[in-house]
């Protein structure tokens, strides 16, 4: 049975797409799953985060990494899926038409949207190509101040647009950019800490929604 794949998309730089990627592959992988990332960006952060894993692993890392073009997406995908459980892919910060490739590719888009007015007017631009290309999608709140009027200014203005909410969000925490600078994810860095109890929750909605 061919893998299944999450691409992770949003339009403005900065919303945290391979930080949300890097921590939920680590997450399955923990938890037996095999797993290939596939970065798409030409900024390169996700492929800079493996080589960091190699190294900090001794040349372990225990996941697939590769990269693509916009229009190599669909390839390399392809192969990966046949490998692998899940493949996750990075995208640009973009909402064009060389976002489409690794929307269709898709099982699942997830969007992060961090809290501020400029992040939401981003995800519209990504959710309405995402409804284009008929897959389905999932914003998720990152880099939340839980107990703030932005918080929850954000969340009900992200009731309105036209993919669900993620009941879990990630928090504004420290260790979700250390954990990343040391090529690990928070479910390995800090195990039972709150981030990856975080990251667990929003693998939990995932794993749910990808087994529908």
């Amino acid at each position: 049975m061919a893998g299944q794949v999450i691409t992770v998309a949003q339009q403005k730089g900065g919303s945290g797409k391979t930080t949300l990627a890097c921590h939920l592959a680590v997450h399955f992988l923990r938890a037996g799953r095999s797993v290939a990332v596939l970065d798409t960006d030409p900024q390169g952060s996700l492929g800079r985060w493996f080589m960091a894993r190699v190294e900090r692993t001794e040349g372990a890392p225990e996941m697939e990494f590769s990269t693509a073009s916009a229009w190599g997406v669909g390839y390399e995908v392809g192969k990966l899926k046949r490998t692998h459980d899940l493949v996750f892919v990075d995208t640009p910060p973009k909402a064009d038409s060389d976002l489409r490739p690794a929307l269709r590719e898709a099982d699942l888009v997830l969007v992060p949207v961090a809290a501020s007015a400029l992040d939401l007017w981003a995800t519209e631009s990504v959710l309405d190509l995402v409804d284009r290309t008929g897959r389905r999608g999932l914003t998720v709140l990152n880099r939340a101040r839980p107990g703030t009027r932005v918080h929850a200014e954000t969340l009900a203005q992200m009731a309105d647009l036209s993919a669900p909410v993620a009941d879990a969000a990630l928090n504004n925490r420290v260790i979700y950019a250390e954990s990343m600078g040391q090529g690990l994810g928070v479910t390995e860095k800090a195990r039972s800490g709150p981030a990856a109890a975080e990251v667990a929750a929003l693998a939990g909605e995932v794993a749910a929604i990808l087994s529908r």
